[in-house]
């Protein structure tokens, strides 16, 4: 019989990092099989086609068996995105990320509208637990409503050219001192005291920046097109709409999207603002420049929270230890397991992010640190989806440990904020770590109206059916400006400023995947509330929530942590308010 959810207990945690994880156990697929081509794969999904399905008991064995040949699937072309990622400038792993995407994918994709067919038409599906399935056959039955043949070929073309944003973007670099360093690397010399220094290197990026802007344009176009065919297809009037379906967003529409905007620009920026000009006057600057923006003031130097990855590491599990053991045992395993690539280097994409790796369980976490603080904050937050990973694992199957990106993003964002009581492992001194925390407040305040930026720019964008490059250029300017404190001075940068939407790989990408980390962040939010609140509560809200993967709906996984799926006016203008007492118990006021 196919088990019910399995949820650790809140006040018992594993403790003994062995048990942590267990490789997924193969009865469907020899123990040695390894994907090579399609035909070694082809048998085994035309069997999950043709079985005869005769009761309740056949149905779990089948999805049991569905779940197996998933996790082996995704877990090898995961290996070959990692590796691609890792090294792009290595032939043989991007071919083989092109072959997989070209060659393999797109056969698999008929075979899975067919499987989702079988399973929605089969008499006994009625009779599975709807209290754990109804968030995957929802799932199902959008997917099969949404396939189109014709579409294959387009997605696997897709993929493939999504992935040449990173190999454009991880070649860049410019040279300070006679010394080349990657725009992350150099992105540390932003923070530096020497304002002219600061200057200097800000021209550089920007300059090596616009040498790639005809190149990012044409790239952009052809996803466009690309986009547009496939959401026609499937007969949407525009791609907003068909991804919409596609993401699976149940819980809310564009224009729920639209109230988050007004209330961010209405409640947030002027948090923003104030944040600006408090280190505005800390500088002592009358007017500020983009190179400013993350500045100390003279005789203060950038926050150094560590030298090399490996420090990284240990000190992020030190971190984690403290706030609770089994987060610690998670990133220890981890490394046991050679799942951490965390430091920048020429060649390597940008970026950083979390991959699940779903048959032998331990996720790995890619990323580009340069010493920075940033770095910490983007560890923190890899570490709160690798965390995830974990607590999601011991579930039965596969698509249930799918979750939707709002809480995955939940899982990391409320990560950092909980773990700021702990950075004093970063930082000895009281004066850095009061620094780092507010860099921190700093992030999250000042990321919403981004996100909200990036969001509304991307309904424009695929709303906007056959619009040229400069009608795209001026729909920018005017939603930047929307969503700007205009306290900064941008003068003789006004180009790069007309460009700035090229620097995020999630246009590129992963389109219509960004308003998440809004609604997540504003669940952050409200989970560091809570925490300060009752910080064991919090977490244990916080494990239980993530434990259920996506067998309950987004707004009862919110309910479970402990808040709301909520981003309304009136939502948004009390977290607000709260954020606004935050600063102010910092000295920002």
């Amino acid at each position: 019989m196919l088990r019910r959810c399995i949820l650790r207990p809140e006040n018992k945690i594993m403790s003994n990092k062995t048990e942590l994880i267990e490789t997924i156990k193969r009865h469907f697929l020899p123990q040695d099989f390894k994907i090579t081509t399609w035909e070694t794969l082809h048998p085994y999904f035309e069997e999950l086609k043709n079985r005869q399905l005769n009761n309740k008991q056949e149905l779990e064995a089948w999805l049991r068996d569905i779940s197996e040949l998933e996790a082996v699937v995704s877990e090898d072309a995961a290996w070959r995105q990692i590796k691609m990622t890792c090294d792009t400038t290595n032939k043989e792993y991007e071919d083989a990320f092109t072959y997989f995407c070209m060659e393999i994918e797109p056969k698999m994709k008929p075979y899975g509208f067919e499987l989702n067919k079988k399973l929605l038409a089969c008499p006994f599906t009625e009779q599975l637990d709807k209290t754990i399935f109804f968030p995957y056959l929802r799932s199902v039955d959008n997917s099969a409503k949404l396939y189109r043949d014709e579409n294959v070929p387009l997605q696997a073309e897709m993929s493939v050219l999504a992935q040449q944003y990173g190999a454009i973007s991880g070649a860049m670099s410019i040279e300070v001192d006679g010394k080349e360093y990657t725009m992350q690397q150099a992105a540390r010399f932003l923070q530096n005291p020497d304002r002219s220094l600061r200057e200097t290197v800000f021209a550089k990026m920007t300059a090596r920046r616009l040498q790639d802007k005809d190149q990012l344009n044409e790239l952009f176009n052809k996803l466009l097109d690309l986009r547009q065919r496939i959401a026609h297809n499937a007969g949407f009037e525009n791609y907003r709409d068909y991804k919409f379906r596609e993401l699976g967003r149940f819980d809310y529409t564009p224009e729920d999207c639209f109230a988050f905007h007004n209330a961010v620009r209405e409640h947030i920026l002027p948090l923003q603002a104030i944040l600006v000009k408090h280190r505005q006057k800390k500088l002592g600057l009358d007017k500020m420049r983009p190179w400013d923006s993350d500045a100390e003031p003279a005789g203060t130097q950038p926050l150094h929270p560590f030298e090399t990855g490996k420090e990284l590491s240990q000190k992020a599990m030190q971190v984690f230890n403290t706030l609770h053991p089994f987060f610690s045992q998670c990133l220890d395993t981890m490394q046991q397991m050679n799942r951490l690539d965390l430091e920048s280097r020429k060649g390597k994409a940008p970026g950083g992010y979390n991959c699940p790796l779903a048959e032998t369980s331990a996720p790995f976490i890619f990323m580009n640190a340069a010493g920075t603080m940033a770095d910490v904050i983007t560890m923190m937050h890899e570490g709160g989806h690798a965390v995830h990973s974990f607590l999601s694992n011991p579930l039965e199957l596969s698509a249930f440990k799918e979750y939707p990106m709002e809480i995955a993003e939940l899982a990391s964002m409320s990560m950092e904020l909980f773990s700021m009581d702990h950075w004093n492992i970063f930082f000895k001194d009281d004066s850095e770590l009061h620094r780092a925390k507010l860099e921190e407040l700093e992030r999250v305040i000042s990321v919403l109206p981004w996100i909200a930026t990036i969001d509304k720019y991307q309904h424009w964008l695929y709303t906007h059916i056959g619009h040229t490059i400069e009608e795209r250029e001026k729909a920018w300017q005017t939603i930047l400006g929307e969503f700007s404190t205009g306290i900064t001075d941008w003068s003789g940068f006004e180009q790069y400023r007309t460009n700035l939407w090229q620097k995020q790989l999630h246009l590129y990408e992963v389109p219509f995947y960004y308003i998440e980390y809004g609604i997540a962040q504003l669940g952050a939010i409200a989970m560091w509330r809570q925490y300060r609140h009752n910080k064991e509560q919090a977490l244990n809200n916080y494990m239980k929530a993530l434990s259920m993967g996506y067998t309950k709906t987004l707004k009862e996984l919110y309910t479970t942590a402990g808040i709301r799926f909520d981003f309304s006016p009136n939502y948004v203008a009390e977290l607000g308010k709260f954020m606004k007492e935050a600063l102010g118990e910092m000295g920002v006021k």
